[in-house]
């Protein structure tokens, strides 16, 4: 079963729960030029891939709505979603770090796009490459050609290079608030047409320290159980997850007591 996070990513600027990444891109993409590099900077699960792709999107879509949001229906935006666009390119840097990872990239941008108008290349956590790596990128990042869009994404900006900083337009992605979480569940619950207290999804948006990853998670738990209308068993279940000793299990581990590693 496809998970709820999964199932409801964002597939237009106006799903974004951020309201002030979604004020902003907006914005961005209605500048007669959109630039040519984005850093996407904030805590995991906050959005910043979902974003990401719906910016390569709307640099690509056939049928581009007035209000510059893709219509998520040709074949670029399809091919998009499913991950298969060949001209739209996803680097985790966490396992291509190395200067041969963005050796390839800075073959590649040459190249003009097989199908759609623009090559999109998203880096996540764009701050695991290493110096020579960052170096490398750098130089593609000053003098890119007029058909490619760099989009880094990063949990630790601190740690990218500040010269690559400053050739890209930053977008913060911030921890979210409790509305902006209760907002995203509600969307979610609406679409699966399911009844729930209000309390329920607050008590949901006090437990993820701003992640709407994390409040899927949780979301699914209480669909699971059943309790979306029960603020009192949600309560209970929520208590009963924080009863949870991980130091106490990692002590059973390192003792290599099986019987009570089971049982913490």
């Amino acid at each position: 079963m496809t998970t709820l996070y999964l199932k409801y990513r964002p597939q237009k600027i106006s799903d974004l729960d951020l309201a002030e990444v979604r004020d902003f891109l907006s914005r961005i993409v209605n500048l007669e030029e959109i630039p040519h590099a984005f850093l996407f900077e904030g805590p995991r699960g906050s959005g910043k891939t979902s974003a990401a792709r719906i910016m390569a999107k709307i640099l690509n879509c056939e049928k581009l709505s007035n209000d510059k949001e893709p219509c998520n229906k040709c074949e670029q935006c399809i091919s998009i979603t499913k991950g298969t666009n060949i001209d739209v390119v996803e680097l985790d840097a966490a396992s291509h770090r190395g200067i041969d990872d963005v050796r390839l990239i800075r073959e590649s941008v040459k190249l003009s796009p097989a199908k759609a108008k623009k090559k999109v290349y998203i880096i996540d956590e764009a701050h695991m490459l290493t110096t020579e790596a960052s170096n490398a990128l750098l130089k593609t990042l000053e003098e890119p050609p007029g058909h490619v869009v760099f989009i880094l994404a990063t949990t630790n900006p601190e740690k990218l290079l500040d010269t690559i900083k400053s050739r890209t337009v930053k977008v913060n992605f911030k921890k979210a608030k409790s509305e902006e979480i209760i907002r995203s569940l509600a969307n979610v619950l609406k679409k699966e047409k399911m009844k729930y207290q209000d309390e329920v999804l607050s008590l949901i948006s006090e437990n993820v320290d701003g992640s709407f990853r994390d409040a899927k998670k949780i979301l699914e738990e209480f669909i699971m159980k059943d309790i979306l209308n029960d603020i009192e068993k949600a309560q209970n279940h929520r208590s009963s997850k924080s009863d949870f000793d991980t130091d106490q299990l990692f002590k059973y581990l390192k003792e290599k007591d099986l019987k009570n590693c089971v049982s913490v």
